[in-house]
């Protein structure tokens, strides 16, 4: 992929974004998307998670998930296992890669944060 200045200035929004989610809660590419006001543009939300594992200040990439509460960028941790240790760190069950009780645990940025 070619980062060019408006993708580092999207990579950078989302990253803002995905450090306020509070411990405990997660979202989805497409709630951050649409926060942005780029509905369309969730996958670009995967790519800038998947971007953003030596970023400073740290982005908690492991509390963004897909739609259905799938633990669908798993692959792009350290280890196949560390998005579920670190959601576990935060009480957050996972079963067979998906949240458990993920409405209750989701944090969307449009209610939250407002638009």
């Amino acid at each position: 992929m070619n980062y060019t200045p408006k993708t580092k200035d999207f990579f950078q929004n989302v990253f803002d974004v995905v450090r306020l989610i509070p411990k405990g809660r997660v979202t989805s590419y497409g709630a951050i998307a649409k926060y942005l006001g780029t509905g369309g543009s969730s996958r670009m939300v995967g790519w800038a998670m998947n971007a953003s594992h030596d970023v400073k200040p740290k982005v908690p990439a492991h509390r963004v998930v897909n739609r259905n509460g799938m633990l669908s960028g798993k692959a792009h941790f350290a280890t196949p296992t560390l998005m579920q240790e670190l959601l576990a760190k935060e009480k957050i069950k996972v079963n067979n890669e998906n949240i458990v009780d993920f409405e209750k645990h989701f944090w969307d940025p449009v209610k939250e944060l407002g638009l």
